[in-house]
C-alpha cells in the first residue's frame, strides 16, 4: 500500500489556543488530533487544510501557512501517511467550533502549545501504560520528527 496524505491544521484563535478534536470512527480513534483530513486529487494544502476545517468545526480560517510536514507509519493499523502540518489565523475571533461530523468526532476543545507538548511528552513516557488524553500519532511524530517546531 502506497502512503497518503494527510493535513493538520493548527487553527489559533486569539489567545494562541488551537482546536483538538477527539476522533471516532476511523483509524486513531479515541485519540486527539487537529482538524484535518486527506488531501484531495488536484487540491493544494492550503485548500484542504480551510475545507476541512469549515466542515468538521465551520470554523474559517486566515493567514494559513505551510509549518512542517512528518512521515508517519502505523504499523499497527496497517497505513503509512505523510503528514502536512499547516498553521493559520480563526477568521472569526469569537467563534467556537461545532460538532459538524459527529460521526468522525467527539468534541472540540481549544488548547495550547505548551499543553499539547507536555501531553505529548507525558504519553511518550507513560507508553502503553499511559491514562491521560491520548494524541493522535501523528502529533506524536511531529514532536519527535521536528522537535524545533513550534506554532
Amino acid at each position: 500500500m502506497n502512503p497518503r496524505v494527510g493535513v493538520g491544521l493548527f487553527v489559533t484563535n486569539p489567545e494562541g489556543k488551537f482546536v483538538l478534536g477527539k476522533r471516532k470512527g476511523s483509524h486513531g480513534a479515541g485519540t486527539w488530533a487537529l482538524p484535518g483530513g486527506h488531501l484531495e486529487f488536484g487540491e493544494s494544502f492550503e485548500t484542504c487544510a480551510a475545507r476541512e476545517l469549515l466542515e468538521e468545526t465551520g470554523l474559517g480560517v486566515t493567514n494559513l501557512e505551510f509549518l512542517t510536514a512528518t512521515n508517519d507509519v502505523m504499523e499497527s493499523e496497517g497505513k503509512h501517511y505523510i503528514t502536512i502540518f499547516l498553521k493559520g489565523v480563526v477568521s472569526d475571533p469569537v467563534a467556537q467550533p461545532q460538532i459538524l461530523e459527529p460521526e468522525k468526532c467527539d468534541a472540540w476543545q481549544w488548547t495550547s502549545w505548551d499543553e499539547l507538548q507536555a501531553n505529548a511528552d507525558a504519553q511518550v513516557q507513560g507508553g502503553p501504560d499511559f491514562k491521560g488524553p491520548v494524541l493522535f500519532s501523528p502529533i506524536i511524530a511531529l514532536f519527535q520528527q521536528r522537535p524545533g517546531v513550534r506554532v
